[in-house]
């Protein structure tokens, strides 16, 4: 048995990140079984999976846990409709967010960045930087995102005081805070999210 964790079931490389074992990968190096999770890199339902060969699977099929730890209907309805997508990998990388996240460039992240700098202009200092995210959630745990971020300051308010009051704004506003600055991340952010990100901290520091 091979427990691999994250669950990716493509090739990471090809959208510029480092290696990660993928789950057919690892059945065709001869585990019998393979134990991953249904979120993280799959982008799928919270779930345990557990794929292999029928004679190592079947027994597991009868035990007594199986009533205790199985999906409900929902869940195995988001996971069929996930795995779907992977028929095309294409597809997967441009439906499932955290494949999409992954993939993105850095021309992308760039202009991100700069288009929220520009709509957040006179409700606080902001200047675009470079960053570093992680994929986190034990999976690529070791390997850093570059990235661009908004990076904002304020005359009154201290960076945690910054990010307190953002955070409680409706919707919430959750960034990070390094080197005496609150940060905006743009790897988390989606193109058509910028507008409301950038009212939502107006209305936070009004």
């Amino acid at each position: 048995m091979h427990d691999l964790g994250g669950g990716a079931l493509l090739n990471l490389e090809a959208v510029g990140r480092m290696h990660e074992p993928t789950v057919q990968a690892c059945l065709r190096a001869g585990a019998d079984i393979v134990a991953f999770s249904g979120d993280k890199l799959m982008g799928g339902p919270q779930a345990g999976l557990l794929v292999g060969a029928e004679r190592a699977i079947s027994p597991l099929r009868r035990h007594p846990l199986m009533r205790a730890v199985r999906l409900d209907k929902m869940s195995l309805a988001a996971l069929e409709a996930t795995l779907r997508l992977y028929r095309d990998p294409e597809m997967a990388v441009r439906r499932i967010p955290v494949l999409r996240m992954l993939a993105q460039t850095d021309a992308a992240l760039n202009a991100r960045a700069r288009r929220l700098a520009q709509l957040l202009e006179g409700a606080a200092d902001v200047e675009v930087d470079a960053s570093q995210g992680y994929a986190g959630g034990g999976a690529l745990p070791e390997q850093r995102l570059a990235s661009w971020a908004v990076v904002l300051s304020h005359t009154e308010l201290a960076p945690d005081a910054l990010a307190a009051q953002l955070r409680m704004g409706r919707p919430g506003v959750v960034g990070r805070v390094g080197g005496g600055k609150f940060i905006l991340d743009m790897l988390t952010v989606a193109d058509e999210e910028v507008i409301e990100l950038a009212a939502a901290i107006r209305a936070a520091l009004a």
